[in-house]
């Protein structure tokens, strides 16, 4: 793989995962009673402490819900790994993309108040905001941006994001990005997309994204522990770090500051919040007797939409609605929605609305299978009385597979030059300043022998250049892999000088290439 892995990339690859469905065999939309979810709560509780127990994540928490009750509440693990500070109820994890059917509920208490509706143009919300084709520019709807089938290809800004830039310059630049499928046409998981479709919505309330998702859901709601800022996840004490596995030991270190896609991936909370949310969810709008959000605005984001494919691990047909995924499983409907930060963040949220029975589940680590894993499990209990499969290994292996053989095979591929490998040119051939309306400014320079690249607002972003084959140059820009490489490709003309250079981490939408600008 020769581009930037990015976190966000793991989105379309999480959602694809992150539900449970397709086992024949069980009775679909059943009922079920507080008892019969009490009774399983101690295997649940054994089932996390045994991931715990066996490495699987360094910290984990989880709420159980039941109608308008949370029946279990509990942390487990370690915030930090190496370090004495427990995992509890009260932790606050990074949710990623487990964000979206929290946004689409604030989208939906807009909605029920008039504010806005689901179908309202974003060319109306918000006139600024353009696509690449002017139909779709014009017709586009919150509806379609928050159901993912606006056309935009589902990579398009998480690669300005990477290199610094801000949600405005990043959703200014969509303009510029080439359509993936047909308006309406196709389904592409963009987390750019979505972001304008719920900052738009938030347009005619005059208060920006943050200041409404706090007045409309989480202050009305009691979720006290629950930001949408970076900035606000670090005045948290009680806060989960995130991991990754470097030599086979969870390791903490990398931050992920999401704020420029808040509203797709950017919402940080803890478990207790997240329950009263479920509630919230699984009483259509209504908590502890309250109307909070109107039933039916909040309905509109349970609808199957668009098909996403079937489930790689189960096999079953999944839906994508307005920020949940949806899916009618083994064990009936399934509301649901997965994230994951490949810097380190996994959860899931799973409601089976027959039963209002809900799960959440925070992790501080990726990759794993404990939050699938432990949801279908506690599943199988609930409705079978017993668990069909080691969900946990199939899920720990289904994810540990996701990056292997490619970023394998990307590392392999840069190893060592040809046999046959030319020279570059003199440095100063390369040295210069390049640009297009996408990436911005480009400078590459010559630092201590060898070459630099500096891109992103500001020069955010410095990477070391080592050569590799003639015009060929490579970067190592993912933080979460340091060892897996990305090509920087010079085109040189016939005066002996580069006159233009392709990033291949900035080239997944072909808006890569930058000229060299005047000097």
């Amino acid at each position: 793989m020769q581009r930037l892995r990015s976190p966000r990339r793991l989105a379309p690859i999480v959602l694809a995962l992150g539900v449970m469905s397709g086992w024949p065999g069980s009775a679909f939309g059943q009922a079920i009673t507080r008892a019969q979810v009490e009774a399983n709560l101690l295997a649940l509780e054994a089932l996390a402490q045994r991931a715990i127990a066996a490495g699987d994540v360094p910290g984990l928490a989880i709420a159980v819900v039941h109608g308008d009750e949370t029946l279990f509440l509990k942390g487990f693990g370690r915030r930090e790994a190496g370090k004495p500070d427990p995992v509890g109820p009260d932790t606050v994890f990074q949710i990623a993309s487990l964000s979206k059917p929290v946004t689409s509920t604030i989208v939906a208490a807009l909605v029920g108040d008039g504010v806005v509706d689901w179908d309202s143009r974003i060319a109306d919300l918000d006139p600024a905001f353009r696509l690449h084709e002017p139909y779709p520019a014009s017709q586009v709807t919150v509806r379609d941006f928050l159901n993912h089938r606006s056309g935009l290809p589902g990579l398009a800004g998480d690669d300005l994001e990477q290199i610094g830039y801000g949600r405005d310059d990043i959703l200014r630049r969509l303009r510029l990005v080439r359509p993936s499928s047909s308006f309406r046409a196709g389904y592409s998981y963009s987390n750019f997309g979505f972001t304008e479709g719920a900052v738009a919505a938030a347009g005619p309330t005059g208060q920006s994204w943050d200041v409404v998702a706090r007045e409309r859901l989480f202050g009305p709601l009691g979720m006290t522990s629950t930001g949408t800022t970076y900035e606000a996840f670090l005045t948290r004490d009680d806060r989960a770090a995130l991991h990754v596995r470097r030599d086979g030991v969870w390791t903490a270190g990398i931050r992920r500051d999401p704020d420029a896609q808040a509203p797709a991936g950017g919402v940080s909370a803890n478990a207790r919040d997240l329950a009263r949310w479920m509630r919230l969810v699984i009483g259509n709008g209504r908590f502890e007797g309250r109307p909070l959000v109107t039933a039916a605005a909040l309905a509109q984001t349970h609808g199957p939409l668009t098909a996403r494919g079937t489930n790689p691990v189960t096999g079953g047909a999944s839906f994508y609605g307005l920020g949940w995924n949806v899916e009618y499983g083994r064990h009936g409907l399934v509301w649901g929605h997965a994230g994951a930060f490949s810097v380190g963040a996994q959860t899931l949220v799973s409601i089976h609305p027959d039963a209002k029975l809900g799960i959440v589940l925070l992790t501080n680590a990726f990759p794993s299978g404990v939050p699938e894993g432990l949801a279908d499990s506690f599943a199988d209990l609930v409705f079978d009385g017993r668990i069909r499969k080691d969900w946990l290994k199939d899920w720990g292996e289904t994810y540990g597979t996701l990056f292997g053989p490619s970023a394998a095979a990307n590392r392999a591929a840069y190893a060592q030059p040809p046999a046959n490998a030319s020279a570059s040119l003199p440095l100063s051939a390369y040295t210069g300043r390049y640009a297009n309306a996408y990436v911005g400014d480009a400078v590459v320079a010559e630092v201590g022998g060898g070459l630099s690249l500096t891109v992103g607002p500001g020069g955010a972003r410095t990477y070391p250049l080592r050569h590799f084959d003639r015009d060929l140059f490579l970067c190592f820009p993912d933080a979460e892999a340091p060892d897996n490489p990305s090509a920087i490709r010079f085109t040189v003309g016939s005066g002996g000088r580069a006159h233009a250079v392709t990033l291949d981490a900035l080239n997944a939408n072909g808006l890569g290439t930058l000229d060299r600008s005047g000097e």
